[in-house]
């Protein structure tokens, strides 16, 4: 399971928030964080590696 919260990203409110598979697939509202379960990860980087859907742009506060 991935816990995506836009509120813990370092591109939150940037450019990259236009173009994420977050954004773009989930429609999820910043501040709302969004679970994604292990067969749901593999699907998105599927259409990711397809260039069907933009990829996951999320990168965590405080790590490198």
């Amino acid at each position: 399971m991935v816990l995506i919260d836009c509120d813990e990203c370092v591109l939150q409110e940037t450019d990259a928030c236009q173009d994420c598979v977050v954004t773009f697939l989930c429609g999820a509202e910043a501040g709302s964080p969004v679970v994604v379960d292990l067969a749901e990860a593999r699907a998105m980087r599927v259409l990711d590696a397809a260039g069907l859907a933009p990829p996951l742009r999320h990168r965590r506060r405080g790590t490198g």
